[in-house]
């Protein structure tokens, strides 16, 4: 059985982690319902609200949003040519893999001119409800602004790597998970110019990008998210594991050798 306790010698004051086993069954060490700042990894959430609403008809991955010509689909795959924290365009879309917060807080104003309810409403109604997440929220941008605990963001992990998921069809998390809008290159934040850069609808895939934040021993279909606040969510659909983890220290050149060691334990156990 892989060993999370590594994770009691990082140097931050609170980490918990949870990994999912191919077997179905979980590991975990400490307090996994405590709640933590996700901060990016809150476009994981904001991103399945918005394919819930594209399988109830509610919106659809090709309406106009964002700068012309871009696309639901172009927002949440970081390739609207949106700047990261403004309306600024600095590419077309489809040419270039920019990561925007601003595009997500766009896709949450498209949720509410197309339901009626808040962002934050339609994460509730569209996520948090069907999953039975107790402890997660979204205040604020729908980008950044949630809060959640390790035994919730573990939930969503299984859901994402289950034949017959919960919140959406098996076909359209496979659509989510591939690559869109493929060979673009970009800036992964915090690990420099990739080329390609894939990203798949409103989740990062590791490819074969290096330097990187997941396991090195991980598939290039892992896919998943991680945000300033230390925190991170990946799967492994090839070997059928995924790894949470959640800290209370922003992240930082500490993070990616401790979190890939801790990942590669993980599926060295499986």
């Amino acid at each position: 059985m892989p060993d999370l306790t590594a994770i009691d010698d990082w140097p931050v004051e609170h980490a918990v982690a949870v990994a999912l086993l191919p077997d179905g069954s979980t590991i975990s060490h400490g307090d996994i319902d405590r709640p933590f700042h996700l901060a990016s990894v809150t476009k994981v959430l904001t991103a399945l609200a918005v394919l819930v609403a594209t399988e109830d008809g509610t919106v659809d991955l090709n309406d106009s949003a964002g700068p012309p010509g871009a696309t639901v689909a172009h927002l949440l795959a970081h390739a609207s040519g949106l700047a990261p924290d403004s309306d600024e365009i600095l590419a077309a879309p489809g040419d270039r893999r920019i990561y925007s917060n601003r595009g997500f807080e766009i896709l949450g104003e498209v949720l509410v001119e197309k339901s009626g309810l808040t962002a934050a409403q339609w994460v509730a109604e569209a996520v948090l409800t069907p999953l039975g997440l107790t402890s997660t929220s979204v205040e604020g941008s729908p980008a950044h602004g949630a809060t959640s605990s390790a035994a919730d963001l573990s939930r969503v992990a299984a859901d994402l790597l289950s034949p017959v998921p919960t919140l959406v069809a098996s076909t359209t998390r496979d659509a989510r998970t591939t690559v869109a809008f493929p060979s673009l290159a970009g800036v992964l934040p915090g690990f420099g110019g990739q080329d390609p850069n894939p990203w798949g609808l409103g989740v990062e895939i590791r490819g074969r990008k290096s330097p990187h934040w997941t396991p090195d021993t991980a598939s290039t279909a892992t896919f998943g998210h991680f945000g300033r606040a230390g925190t991170f969510v990946w799967c492994d659909p090839v070997r059928d594991v995924a790894l949470v983890v959640l800290t209370d220290r922003e992240f930082g050149q500490w993070a990616p050798p401790l979190w890939r060691a801790l990942g590669d334990d993980v599926l060295a156990a499986t």
